[in-house]
C-alpha cells in the first residue's frame, strides 16, 4: 500500500513539473514596429491559424494550456504581495519577459513537494536514524522551496553587477557622440549599436518608450526602477536635472564618467582588500593539510616505531 501511495504521488509531481517546464518554454513575443504587426495581420489568412495550431506538437496544444490553468490555481492561493515582490525580482533580473512569477512560485511549489516525496523515499528505504531523518524531513523540502528564489537572487546579483561595471564605459561613449553633435536620443542608439550589454538592452528599452511617446524624463524614471543600481539611479537624477535646468549635456556626462571610472577604481581596490581574508578559508581546509602531509608524513613511521 505504501508503495502503490509512492508511485501516485511521483505520477502526480511528474505531470506537475511537465506542465510547469511547459509552460515557462513559453517565451513572450517581442514587440516592434505597429505597421508592421499590423501588415503581418492583414497579409494573414484565417485558414493559417487553424493550421499552425494543429502543426504544433501535442505538448503545446494541450499540456500548455492545462499547465496554464494549473498555473492560475496555484497563484490564486499565493498573496498578491508576494507575487509582486516575485515579478519585481524578475524585472531586476532581466527574466520577466521569459518568466512570470506564478510560473516561479509554481515551481517553488512543486520543489517542495518534490522534497517533501524524496525525504519520505530516503527514510522509508535507506531506514536512517532518527535525527538523520528528521533533518532529511525538513531539509530537502526546504531546499526545494529556496532553491528557485536562489537562482533568481543570483540572476539579479549578476545583472546589478554588469550594469555597474559597464556603466563607466557607456558614459563614456555617450559624452563622446554629444560632444560630436549628436543629441542624448542619438547617443543612446549609437551606445546601444556598439554593445551588446544589459545595460544596453534596458537603453533600448528606454529609447522605444521615447519613441512611443513617452517623456524624456518618465522614461528615465522607468530606466532606473528597472535596474536599482544606485550609480545609474544617480547618474539618471543628474541627468533628469540637467535636462531641466537647461545645463549641457557633454559636460555633465564627461563629469559623470570620470566619477564613475574613479568609483570603478575603489570598486578594484575594494575586491583587492578583501582577497587576503577570503584566501584564508581555502589556504586553511586545502593548502594546510597538505603541506603538513608532506612536511611530517615521512616522519610519521619513525614515530610510531618509537612509541
Amino acid at each position: 500500500m505504501e508503495a502503490m501511495s509512492i508511485i501516485v504521488a511521483l505520477g502526480v509531481l511528474a505531470i506537475g513539473g511537465a506542465l510547469v517546464v511547459t509552460g515557462m518554454r513559453a517565451r513572450l513575443v517581442p514587440v516592434g514596429d505597429a505597421g508592421d504587426y499590423l501588415r503581418s495581420l492583414d497579409d494573414e489568412e484565417p485558414g493559417d491559424v487553424y493550421e499552425q495550431a494543429l502543426a504544433e506538437p501535442f505538448l503545446g496544444r494541450i499540456v500548455r494550456p492545462l499547465g496554464a490553468r494549473s498555473l492560475g490555481r496555484i497563484a490564486g492561493l499565493t498573496p498578491r504581495n508576494y507575487l509582486d515582490g516575485v515579478h519585481r525580482q524578475l524585472v531586476l533580473g532581466g527574466v520577466a519577459a521569459s518568466v512570470r512569477a506564478e510560473e516561479l512560485v509554481t515551481l517553488q511549489v512543486l520543489g517542495g513537494v518534490a522534497g517533501v516525496v524524496l525525504a519520505v523515499l530516503y527514510t522509508v528505504f535507506a531506514d536512517p536514524s532518527t535525527n538523520i531523518g528528521v533533518l532529511a524531513l525538513v531539509a530537502f523540502p526546504l531546499i526545494g522551496v529556496l532553491a528557485p528564489q536562489s537562482w533568481l537572487k543570483r540572476r539579479v546579483a549578476e545583472r546589478t553587477k554588469a550594469i555597474r561595471m559597464d556603466l563607466p564605459d557607456t558614459i563614456d561613449l555617450l559624452a563622446i557622440s554629444v560632444e560630436a553633435g549628436q543629441g542624448l536620443e542619438g547617443a543612446m542608439q549609437t551606445v546601444c549599436s556598439h554593445f551588446d550589454s544589459p545595460l544596453s538592452e534596458e537603453l533600448s528599452r528606454t529609447l522605444k518608450e521615447m519613441e512611443l511617446g513617452l517623456a524624456r524624463r518618465d522614461a528615465l524614471q522607468n530606466l532606473r526602477r528597472r535596474t536599482e543600481v544606485p550609480e545609474l539611479s544617480n547618474f539618471v537624477l543628474v541627468l533628469t536635472q540637467a535636462d531641466a535646468l537647461g545645463m549641457p549635456i557633454g559636460r555633465v556626462l564627461r563629469t559623470q564618467a570620470a566619477e564613475m571610472r574613479s568609483k570603478r577604481r575603489q570598486w578594484a581596490r575594494e575586491k583587492a582588500a578583501k582577497l587576503p581574508v577570503k584566501i584564508l578559508f581555502p589556504l586553511t581546509l586545502f593548502i594546510f593539510p597538505a603541506i603538513m602531509v608532506i612536511v611530517i608524513g615521512p616522519a610519521v613511521p619513525s614515530i610510531a616505531g618509537a612509541f
